[in-house]
Formats: structure tokens, C-alpha cells, sequence
């Protein structure tokens, strides 16, 4: 049977827990939009103190590449420096719409937190997010869902022009259609956050050849949650 963990459930499970002991689980995780590609997902488990984001903190540099670029070498580098239990790329390149890959990672006595991490695509900088979630005690079957996270450190301006890296204004690619010279969003959207959050969404427009924006609302528009994660601990 799988169990759907609430927050304050989650909350509890810590504050019984006492001791800490290794873990052999297996990870499923499942992209529930219908338009939005992950890029190489990241899977840790690492100790409490190796969380790689506070919401509502600014982004740390590692973190902000992965978010841009889909660069996860920078935030495998940081749990490497605190022992942590990693696996880097689990669906061997991008993870489409309705798909789902599977990863197992036999944890050590104090990695009992679990992570994922991966760039949306086509997005400025979104990315899903399980953020440091104790990984529970008893053997079974648990369930997560995930909320798309913005990590403030580019405008959404929703222009794909092969930008990704730190700084470079602009989407890296679109695996469903190419840019169609858009001005860009503007308002609100012409402005970076500065600070972590959850995402509102892609715009979109529905121009093909200009527009304000390059994402296809029919394609590109998404809701939250945005993935899935099934974790049974054996």
C-alpha cells in the first residue's frame, strides 16, 4: 500500500525518530506535465545539514546553474564534499512528458534526508524540487508530489535563445519547438525574484512567428504539481 506523507505526518515521523541507520531504497519519479521536459535529474541522500535551498533564500551559484542550465555538477560536487549518497542522471539524458525512471541508492548511517533536483525545460529557471524530506524509518512504500520551484536568479522573459549559463538571460532550447523571435515577456516577468520560490507558470502566447513570448501556451502552460516520486524504503 503507499502512503501519502503530509507535511505535519512528516513533521511527526522526525520528532519520534531518534536514531539513524542505513537505507537501501529505490526512487521512482514521474513527470506529470504534458509539455515540460527535466533535464539529468540529481537523487541524494545526504545528512540534514547538506540541503541545497531554504525557500525564500537567495540561490547559491550551484544551484542556479542547475536551475538555468541544467547543470548538476557544481550541487554533486557539494553533497560529494559531505559524503552524501548520490546518483546523477537516473533517466540517462531528459526525462519527457508522462515518463518516469527508477534509481536505487543504498544510503549510509546519517544520509537520511532524500533530494531531487532537476531543470524544467523550456522554462528561464524552473526546476522540480523534493527538498531534504526525511526519509521515513519503516519499511513500505511512500509517495510524494512536486511543486514547480523558481530559484530567482533570471527574469522569465520566456526567449529561447541557447542561453543556460550563469547570467546569460534567455531559455537554453525547447525540446518540442524552436524560438520564434519573441520580444519578450515584460511587466513583472522583466524582473528576477531574487529569491527562491514557487513558480507561477509559464505564459506563453499563442504566436508562432513573434508574440511576446516563445513557449506555446497550448504546450508550455503547466500547473502545479509537476512530478511525482514514489520512495519504498526495502
Amino acid at each position: 500500500m503507499i502512503k501519502k506523507l503530509t507535511l505535519s505526518t512528516l513533521v511527526a515521523a522526525t520528532l519520534l525518530t531518534t536514531s539513524s541507520f542505513a537505507k537501501d531504497i529505490e526512487v521512482k519519479i514521474t513527470n506529470l506535465t504534458s509539455g515540460i521536459y527535466f533535464t539529468p535529474l540529481l537523487v541524494s541522500a545526504h545528512t540534514k545539514d547538506a540541503q541545497m535551498y531554504k525557500a525564500g533564500d537567495v540561490a547559491s551559484a550551484n544551484l542556479q546553474k542547475m536551475a538555468e542550465g541544467g547543470d548538476i555538477s557544481g550541487l554533486v560536487s557539494d553533497l560529494d564534499a559531505k559524503n552524501a549518497n548520490t546518483i546523477s542522471n537516473p533517466a540517462k539524458g531528459l526525462l519527457a512528458p508522462g515518463k518516469s525512471t527508477m534509481t536505487s541508492i543504498s544510503t549510509d548511517d546519517n544520509n537520511d534526508y532524500l533530494s531531487i533536483v532537476a531543470m524544467m525545460l523550456p522554462t528561464n529557471d524552473g526546476f522540480i524540487a523534493l527538498n531534504s524530506i526525511k526519509i521515513p524509518d519503516a519499511k513500505g512504500v511512500y509517495k510524494f508530489v512536486l511543486n514547480a520551484h523558481d530559484a530567482g536568479t533570471e527574469a522569465n522573459d520566456e526567449i529561447i535563445n541557447g542561453g543556460g549559463m550563469p547570467n546569460t538571460a534567455g531559455i537554453p532550447a525547447d525540446p518540442v519547438n524552436g524560438a520564434n523571435k519573441a520580444t519578450g515577456a515584460t511587466g513583472i516577468d522583466a524582473k528576477k525574484e531574487g529569491f527562491i520560490s514557487i513558480h507561477r507558470g509559464n505564459i506563453g502566447d499563442f504566436d508562432n512567428t513573434a508574440g511576446k513570448s516563445d513557449l506555446d501556451a497550448k504546450i508550455h502552460r503547466f500547473l502545479n504539481p509537476v512530478a511525482s516520486v514514489i520512495v519504498e524504503v526495502k
